[in-house]
């Protein structure tokens, strides 16, 4: 399979990049990056990209899976419209190429609560992205919906308490459903997805993530 990848700089980009590269399954990688990463493989592709001009790069927008990783705080963005731009527009941009690419299959990561009607702003941000490109019928769509993630060594105090007071709660038999989530093993999970859910819409959330 030739994959494609946005946001492979961010944590869990990182490790789907690194493991698409050393599975056998997928024959080529094409990231989308600002800057470049400095990783040098034989599968790897890596085409520096002005995400507010992607059309000059269409060409390049073309194989069997696309996966987008895409997304940030608002803290890191500094405002809900910028937020808005980075999590919704421009992968919205990509997908809309994609699918006239005929490129037939697309993982989402997305969040759990994603929802287009919910008073949450992330949480309806991330469902109108799911509704908008489920619009373009990819042969396969993918979405994940995971949890509370945890990061190699995290700089967020708040996603180190969350996930310490989860843990603690895990351990006694509570929130199972709910418990942290590496993002080594979402990633695990993203990679593994088109290889079993070859056509339709899928949605992954929770302790499904975990369990195939």
């Amino acid at each position: 399979m030739r994959a494609l990848i946005i946001g492979a700089t961010g944590a869990t980009g990182k490790d789907l990049l690194d493991i698409l590269l050393r599975d056998p399954d997928y024959t080529s990688v094409t990231i989308f990056v600002r800057r470049s990463s400095g990783i040098v493989h034989p599968k790897l592709t890596e085409v520096l990209t002005d995400f507010d001009s992607l059309e000059p790069l269409a060409g390049q927008i073309s194989g069997d899976v696309w996966f987008s990783c895409m997304g940030t705080t608002l803290k890191t963005a500094g405002s809900k419209e910028k937020q808005w731009h980075i999590d919704y527009e421009l992968p919205l941009k990509f997908a809309e190429i994609a699918s006239r690419n005929a490129v037939p299959c697309t993982v989402l990561l997305s969040a759990y609560g994603a929802s287009s009607t919910s008073k949450v702003f992330y949480s309806a941000m991330k469902g109108k992205l799911e509704e908008r490109i489920a619009q373009m019928r990819f042969h396969s769509y993918i979405i994940f919906r995971p949890g509370l993630l945890l990061r190699k060594d995290s700089d967020r105090p708040g996603e180190r308490i969350s996930a310490g007071l989860l843990k603690f709660l895990n351990g006694v038999g509570l929130f199972r459903k709910f418990r942290p989530m590496p993002t080594a093993l979402l990633a695990e999970k993203m990679a593994k997805a088109p290889k079993l859910f070859r056509d339709g819409r899928h949605e992954v959330a929770l302790e499904r993530i975990f369990e195939f």
